[in-house]
């Protein structure tokens, strides 16, 4: 076939240009779809174009993330498996076994050994060499008090360095807080590309209208069409996914995330935390060593302790053994990780962190004279949107579902992968021949705004300004998307107008 008749035939799956926009003008003063289309189409195509590098770099980012989970298991087995034991010592003497070892920085958490042939980890704040943000986790056999190793660890999933790292590389590419930028960027555009590309996969003119039509390709197809087929169709399959990936990427974003929080705490709906404040005539005890861990009595498990996790009464704190044994009379089952107080007047917090179904993340506070629950958060008692946004943040990072979780992950990140692959395939079946000058695809045509009914018109603009400024960085470019194609617009008419002038 020639290649104009090539192109030509295609035209049902392109922008009209301005030779074909005039006769369509009767269908677009009738129906929004026929005026929104030419906008919907040229905004998916300066999305794609433009946008897709950041999402192909989300994408092969996550799908390494998404592995990461199973990896770790492998890579630390030392670290996190020991052989298991008929009796666990106090955990009070797994936690002095780890201050002996490593008399540096301030006992920050405890995780007691959640399964039998795992370790406990005793975590360190302010250790010389580990980023502040980061703490170091000191893993202890349980059963015999001997040490298993020590690595940074990071976040409330205790991230360990592998996953760390492909952590900070999906999120900011290593280059810290301006780095979060691009990925916002990416999540921002992200259920955009999908669903314009869901409208006009399924706005298209097709005399089979049939489900089977939209879900699978085209196997008779052959060129662009062929590859604009199976785009289509993988993007019908993943359009759910990649709309949640979106949506929860952008949860935890620097300025969208920020409005989700203003608009969460205007709710009434942010996650609870428990009190940590403990009655005055308790405040004295217990708290005087927090900063001074390594000078304090009980290091050997026999006497004293307070924060260093011993039993004892000489600092008056009860110790982790009975905070651990009152949070376990409120329910809290493992896994859970003990906070020590972080100085005078304020109590230990023992909290659930399981983040696979069913989610467990009740938290109790203790007080550290008397041992005695002052405060109890329950997560059956979150407000809807806190519980939405955990369930959503732990679906996105693949710890809800565990493996299931992980390897859906994996699945839409391939997914995005190859529909961002076969979008610019098409883009280069449509490459510029010597018939045609070479061009970043056509411009709106002029007019296509005034032809959208004013019913659509006004309630579109307002959605979008709205969206542009929950979602700023999307607003700004697409502003810039706008300017772009407005001059590319008044370009091509000025040389159009230039060779009708020369004819």
């Amino acid at each position: 076939m020639p290649t104009e008749q090539r192109l030509a035939s295609s035209d049902a799956d392109e922008a009209p240009d301005a030779a074909g926009f005039g006769a369509q003008r009767a269908a677009a003063r009738r129906t929004g779809w026929s005026a929104l289309r030419p906008l919907v189409w040229r905004l998916h195509f300066y999305a794609g174009v433009l946008v897709a590098p950041f999402l192909l770099v989300t994408a092969v980012t996550g799908l390494l993330y998404a592995g990461a989970f199973q990896a770790e298991k492998v890579v630390y087995a030392h670290e996190l498996r020991v052989p298991a034991g008929e009796h666990t010592l106090p955990l009070s003497r797994q936690v002095a076994a780890a201050r002996a070892a490593h008399p540096e920085g301030t006992i920050a958490a405890v995780r007691p050994a959640p399964q039998p042939g795992e370790t406990t980890r005793v975590l360190l704040a302010g250790v010389p060499g580990v980023p502040a943000e980061h703490q170091l986790a000191v893993f202890v056999d349980p059963y015999t008090g001997t040490l298993r190793g020590a690595l940074p660890t990071y976040g409330a999933t205790g991230a360990l360095p592998l996953r760390t790292w492909l952590d900070d590389l999906h999120r900011n590419l290593h280059l810290g807080e301006p780095g979060r930028l691009y990925s916002e960027l990416a999540a921002s555009w992200l259920w955009v590309v999908a669903g314009g590309g869901l409208a006009l996969w399924i706005g298209r003119k097709r005399t089979n209208r049939r489900l089977r039509a939209l879900a699978l390709p085209d196997r008779t197809a052959t060129g662009r069409r062929r590859t604009l087929s199976w785009h289509g169709s993988v993007g019908v399959w993943a359009a759910v996914g990649l709309f949640f990936l979106s949506a929860t990427g952008l949860t935890w974003s620097t300025y969208a995330g920020g409005h989700i929080d203003e608009l969460r705490r205007a709710l009434g709906q942010e996650t609870p935390a428990v009190s940590t404040a403990v009655a005055a005539e308790h405040a004295h005890h217990g708290s005087g060593g927090m900063a001074g861990m390594p000078d304090m009595p009980g290091m050997d498990g026999k006497q004293g302790g307070g924060a260093n996790g011993a039993a004892g009464s000489a600092s008056g704190d009860v110790g982790v053994d009975k905070v651990l044994g009152a949070a376990r009379a409120k329910g809290l089952s493992d896994p859970v990780e003990i906070d020590l107080p972080t100085g005078k007047g304020t109590a230990y917090v023992v909290k659930q962190i399981q983040r696979s179904w069913p989610e467990k993340q009740d938290a109790v506070a203790v007080d550290p004279g008397t041992g005695q629950v002052t405060d109890v958060s329950r997560f059956a008692d979150y407000p809807v949107l806190a519980k939405l946004t955990r369930y959503g943040i732990d679906l996105h990072t693949g710890t809800l579902f565990g493996l299931v979780n992980q390897v859906a992950l994996a699945a839409l990140a391939l997914a995005l992968i190859f529909l961002i692959l076969w979008g610019y395939r098409m883009w280069w079946q449509r490459r510029p021949t010597r018939d045609r000058t070479l061009s970043f695809g056509r411009p709106i045509p002029r007019g296509a705004w005034r032809q959208i009914p004013r019913p659509v018109l006004i309630p579109l603009v307002l959605v979008v300004a709205a969206v542009g400024w929950a979602v700023p960085l999307l607003g700004v470019s697409l502003a810039a998307f706008l300017a772009v194609d407005t001059v590319l617009g008044v370009l091509a008419r000025r040389r159009a107008a230039a060779g009708a002038r020369a004819d």
